[in-house]
């Protein structure tokens, strides 16, 4: 709970939940949960607890009501409104139970900052993801400004800063290459000579030097004449002698922001004309293991930043002379992902969009050197127009590749359900999506997500109408965040975007109505929709966007542009262990194997219970942790898993989703068989002008060894699941007690099912 908070749960209340209402844990969503979400408290030397964690939460969103603004007990304050912090009171106590019975969930970058000091100060960090167009963008009145550039005049810095600022606050960040973007920034006007240094005494100085540095105090016997630049600052970049540019990276953020537009604006003709070289200071970074007291984790130390910034200088000096093309600014973005992967408890996800008739981007990935060096960084898609031949074409790649995925933009404009009709105001300025496909943004907007279980709401005997209704004013309360980029706050305050989500779709489908959603096809491959799933979907549109509109007019603020959407879910949906966003189930029993540092505190309790342990065969330090797990419905006869149904029915499903659900986007991964890639081509083209976007894998089973999923029988489920004696949480409690772990990481998780969005 955060000092000046004037809307809290008090503790009887909490107790009273707890004594009531279960949580609908899923097999692996406890452990998910403790290793995920569950912020390390100093004073105590442990982790929180779900209750701690979610009255966390909704304390801190419940207080970001602008009608609380200027309110509170302080010198200066009005005296709170008795029956505003009442209703907000009453409303947070709905929330509370919601959200810790797992009937829904904020996303997982809510679950790890909302309450927190970070959120206050950056209220960017309780977003997911962002988009920003790469082209020459005026940094504005933003947190971070290079002193060398007019704030208000254009820099090819800018959206690479943006993004690497976003990322290294746990954002996924979508980014557009397009020609239209890419064709805008300037010739590359020169070369630069980068040196980096770094102080002996630095605990990571060993490994700086592997990544490119050099010793500071040789390099400053070398250059005498530059020892008065030692303590220059980016405020302060006149030095001696004349050709250098001197930055002391602050052990901070916002220094390693500086840090890469300082060495990508160099090469161009804004930057002062006479520094030919750039020296960055490095000494004062805090080393590799560190704790980060704001964001949380551990850091990485400077050699992550090292080698990023020496990689990107490179592509920009081999391009002196000429413009950047499509290729060379995805390569800095991969770049600046891998870097942020370094950084221990972030984790980078990036969409690279490009044209659809740009070979060079469509086939960068096939560069196996480049690949495993950085390309890894993003997952790559195109901007579509709704033409069925360039599906056709895209879907020859993806049967060999995997890639690129589709984004049809001009669907994504002019539309937001697809049964409402074509609008010429729909969402016209919006330029690409989130990593996951499942936001359609506008450069430099968020995306804004919580996700309802109905499956396990309806358990749990909630009104869907009252959850969804807690959702939208959840989501809504977001937007009046504080937010660090001036080209974010404008389009956040014109825009107001929300994304309400919902997961288990296939779980409810089976609940509800007994079947799948699609029942069939017609002669011509047309899908048939069942009618009761139709209406209630339409209904619960419509509450989202009546909920929106009554607390829009509340607070006296712009409706939402768009109000819904199909995320694809993953870490998030484990907690509850429903299906993941609108994808079936993997399999019906499977081996989900999980991965954690060798010295994580968990393990010895896993062991305990009775959990196959072995070492990872493909990184050091790490264990794999196999967990069997019976996915919902199994048993049902109109069960269908990603391994047994068709792509087409999981397009027809996407389809009807965006149909009648989502005015945002539907983020779907398709599976298909081997049998299946000869009629890609025809089947993906089929559901051109229907779907806003969407990728597609093959389905690989097991695949390899250590497979994150392993499909099984239910024999081999049922011979497991015997081997287990206890639970984590009864065995992490009786080796632990409440004494526990130091912010240690999830490794290989992701906030869905693709692996695109980041862990928290």
């Amino acid at each position: 709970m955060a000092s000046n908070d004037l809307i809290t749960l008090s503790d009887s209340f909490v107790k009273d939940i707890v004594d009531t209402v279960t949580p609908h844990w899923g097999p692996l969503g406890w452990v998910t949960y403790k290793r995920t979400y569950a912020r390390f408290i100093d004073a105590e030397n442990r982790t929180e607890e779900w209750p701690e964690t979610v009255k966390r939460v909704v304390e801190g969103n419940i207080n970001l009501d602008p009608r609380l603004k200027g309110m509170g007990y302080g010198v200066g304050e009005k005296l709170p409104d008795p029956q505003l912090v009442k209703e907000l009171t009453d409303e947070a106590q709905r929330l509370f139970k919601l959200i810790y019975g797992l009937a829904a969930t904020p996303s997982g970058r809510n679950l790890w900052v909302s309450g927190t000091p970070y959120q206050h100060a950056h209220g960017d960090s309780l977003n997911n993801c962002w988009f920003v167009a790469i082209r020459p963008q005026a940094y504005g009145e933003s947190a971070i400004v290079p002193s060398y550039v007019d704030k208000r005049e254009a820099a090819v810095s800018m959206p690479f800063a943006f993004m690497f600022d976003q990322l290294m606050k746990g954002g996924g960040v979508g980014f557009s290459v397009t020609r239209s973007n890419v064709d805008r920034i300037p010739e590359v006007a020169r070369t630069t000579d980068l040196t980096v240094i770094m102080d002996k005494g630095n605990g990571s100085f060993d490994e700086s030097v592997k990544a490119g540095a050099v010793d500071r105090d040789e390099w400053l016997s070398q250059h005498k004449d530059a020892a008065s630049a030692t303590s220059a600052t980016a405020s302060s970049d006149a030095t001696k002698p004349s050709d250098l540019f001197f930055y002391e990276l602050p052990d901070s953020r916002e220094g390693w922001v500086h840090a890469l537009a300082a060495v990508i604006d160099s090469h161009f003709t804004y930057f002062p004309q006479e520094k030919k070289t750039v020296v960055l200071d490095m000494s004062k970074i805090r080393p590799r293991g560190s704790r980060i007291h704001g964001f949380g984790g551990t850091a990485s130390g400077a050699a992550p930043l090292i080698e990023m910034l020496n990689d990107v200088n490179a592509i920009l000096n081999e391009a002196a002379g000429r413009k950047l093309t499509s290729v060379d600014a995805t390569d800095i973005g991969n770049l600046i992902g891998k870097a942020v992967v370094a950084g221990n408890v972030r984790r980078s996800a990036e969409l690279a969009l490009g044209d659809w008739d740009d070979n060079g981007f469509v086939t960068m990935k096939q560069d196996q050197t480049k690949l495993y060096h950085h390309r890894w960084a993003s997952n790559n898609s195109v901007a579509v127009s709704g033409d069925p031949e360039q599906y056709e074409a895209i879907a020859d790649a993806i049967r060999t590749n995997g890639e690129p995925g589709i984004v049809d933009l001009d669907l994504s404009r002019h539309y937001g359900r697809l049964i409402d009709g074509r609008s010429d105001s729909a969402d016209i300025l919006a330029e690409g999506t989130n990593p996951c496909g499942e936001i359609t943004l506008e450069n430099g907007e968020p995306c804004n997500l919580f996700e309802v279980f109905p499956n396990v709401a309806e358990e749990q005997e909630w009104d869907l109408k009252e959850a969804f209704t807690l959702a939208t004013r959840y989501t809504k309360r977001v937007t009046f965040g504080t937010y660090d980029w001036e080209v974010s706050r404008n389009v956040i305050e014109r825009n107001r975007r929300i994304g309400i989500s919902i997961s288990g779709i296939q779980d409810w489908f089976l609940s509800r109505f007994g079947h799948r959603v699609v029942t069939g096809f017609t002669d011509d491959r047309k899908p048939i929709y069942d009618e009761q799933a139709t209406k209630a979907m339409d209904d619960l549109y419509k509450d989202v966007v009546a909920a929106d509109a009554d607390y829009s007019a509340t607070l006296n603020c712009a409706q939402s542009v768009k109000h819904t959407t199909v995320k694809p879910s993953g870490t998030v949906a484990k907690l509850a262990g429903v299906s993941e966003g609108m994808h079936f189930h993997y399999a019906p029993y499977l081996i989900q194997r999980i991965r954690f540092q060798d010295d994580d505190p968990l393990l010895p309790a896993l062991l305990a219970c009775g959990y196959k342990i072995e070492p990872d065969v493909y990184t050091a330090h790490t264990m794999c942790v196999e967990f069997p797990v019976k996915a919902a419905h199994a048993e049902s006869e109109d069960f269908a898993s990603a391994g047994n149904v068709s792509a087409e029915e999981q397009l027809a499903t996407q389809a009807f989703l965006q149909t009648y659900w989502s005015d945002n986007a539907v983020s779907c991964t398709v599976t298909f068989q081997e049998d299946e890639k000869p009629s890609l081509p025809k089947v993906l083209s089929a559901y051109a002008g229907s779907i806003k976007s969407t990728s597609m894998l093959p389905y690989t089973g097991a695949g390899f060894k250590q497979a994150p999923k392993e499909p099984i029988s239910e024999e081999v489920y049922l011979e497991k699941l015997g081997q287990i004696r206890d639970t984590p949480q009864a065995a992490f409690a009786r080796i632990n007690g409440r004494h526990d772990m130091n912010d240690l990481e999830l490794v290989d998780q992701s906030d869905c099912i693709g692996g695109a969005c980041p862990v928290r």
